[in-house]
């Protein structure tokens, strides 16, 4: 596994590979979050990012139901959801959100009843966890609360609930909180391509050329892998023995802190203050 950069390292790598960022891609969770919160100095960080030129994108584990909030509310300009389930991006001229999603409903529907039964089976097999209290908003996963309303579980939990995943033939990526499973061949960044593509007219060579991707876990690591400019915030350390594809650079600060901490090199790097 290669050794991160300090984040102190960002504008340089930039100017070394010639890289032109358009694109701020992040996590929320512990990424944008400080305890559980977003807060003042990751929204600032977002509106900075904006006025210098540079789109924000949420990319995230959470349910439908938030990122339609996020969508309309939030300084982004737009959201990828349930680990790639679909993405989410609001028109402000036809004021109305776009939606499109990696399955078809009726299939969508299949899958949820073959989550029902993995959500037994966990909650029989495994102790101590629960169903993520976010579920009921969710359209296409499932979340299982190991470190958000419970605990936090140890790695046995975990490894445990990822097996249970695994017996039931479903993929499963570690949150921070979370593991969230589901049914289909999709995940965070065929879906932020897809979104990328449709909505920006950028295909995968500009993209890796122009984002910059940031996140705190290892469900983080396909992006991690995706993109020359990937960022962990300095709370992913202790996740860093689960990843073939480590971030490229890491922070000195932890969660929203660290979000702003790069969001403030980027800015500078770009020649804008």
């Amino acid at each position: 596994m290669t050794t991160p950069l300090p984040i102190a390292k960002l504008a340089e790598v930039i100017e070394r590979e010639n890289l032109k960022p358009r694109f701020v891609l992040t996590d929320i969770d512990d990424t944008l979050t400080i305890a559980g919160k977003v807060t003042a100095c990751a929204l600032d960080a977002m509106e900075r990012l904006t006025q210098a030129g540079i789109a924000c994108i949420a990319v995230t584990g959470r349910p439908a139901g938030w990122c339609d909030h996020i969508a309309r509310m939030w300084p982004v300009e737009a959201v990828v959801g349930e680990n790639g389930a679909f993405y989410f991006r609001y028109d402000a001229r036809a004021q109305k959100v776009v939606r499109r999603y990696a399955i078809d409903g009726e299939i969508r529907s299949s899958h949820r009843e073959q989550l029902r039964a993995l959500e037994a089976d966990v909650l029989a097999t495994v102790p101590g966890v629960q169903i993520a209290s976010d579920q009921e908003f969710r359209i296409a996963d499932l979340a299982i609360d190991y470190a958000e309303d419970v605990g936090p579980l140890g790695e046995d939990t975990i490894e445990a609930i990822l097996a249970r995943c695994a017996a039931h033939g479903a993929t499963a990526k570690v949150s921070s909180i979370h593991v969230n499973t589901w049914y289909g061949d999709y995940d965070k960044s065929g879906m932020l391509m897809e979104l990328l593509h449709h909505e920006f007219g950028v295909g995968p060579e500009e993209a890796r050329r122009t984002a910059l991707y940031i996140g705190d876990s290892p469900n983080d690591e396909p992006l991690f892998k995706a993109f020359p400019l990937s960022v962990g915030v300095a709370n992913i350390a202790p996740f860093m023995d689960r990843f073939d594809d480590p971030p490229r650079f890491v922070c000195t600060l932890e969660e929203g802190n660290g979000f702003a901490e790069m969001a403030e090199l980027l800015i500078k790097s770009c020649g804008t203050t």
